[in-house]
């Protein structure tokens, strides 16, 4: 198993907290030097909150933790493409890298939809790659949007 499917794993595991708790299952996790520092899972529905992505929690569990905002040097795993929102979060919090598993054909922000992450877009870069553990990620959201729709 490489590097970026073990954390990803692990992102799909805080995915079915989300799942179990009736929210769309997207899990995050942030990763700098080898080390777990943020964590987070979707939670807008329980929280009543549109910002309570997944992606948004763990980067604040980790900014909380080093005591600042900026999170140079980090690689965020995300179980689904991030949004528009959760991509401008990433660029401010000067995220590294970027590994996402499903492709968001209707919100994605990276490669589906919008190319926010574009060379030349903003004053910081962030590396991208997509796919990692996807069909793992796509068949966890099918079946949650499939049972939600019966």
């Amino acid at each position: 198993m490489t590097v970026d499917a073990r954390w990803m794993a692990e992102a799909l595991t805080l995915a079915r907290t989300a799942e179990e708790a009736g929210e769309v299952p997207v899990g995050a996790v942030l990763v700098h030097d080898g080390q777990l520092i943020g964590r987070g899972w979707n939670r807008p529905i329980v929280s009543s909150d549109p910002t309570s992505h997944a992606e948004i929690h763990a980067l604040r569990d980790a900014a909380g933790r080093l005591g600042n905002y900026r999170l140079p040097g980090t690689t965020l795993y995300v179980t689904l493409e991030p949004c528009v929102m959760c991509v401008g979060a990433m660029i401010h919090a000067r995220v590294q890298r970027l590994v996402y598993a499903a492709s968001e054909p209707k919100t994605g922000a990276v490669e589906s939809r919008f190319r926010l992450l574009e060379p030349g877009l903003h004053n910081h870069r962030i590396e991208v790659q997509g796919g990692v553990l996807a069909e793992e990620s796509a068949t966890m959201l099918r079946a949650f949007f499939k049972a939600r729709r019966a």
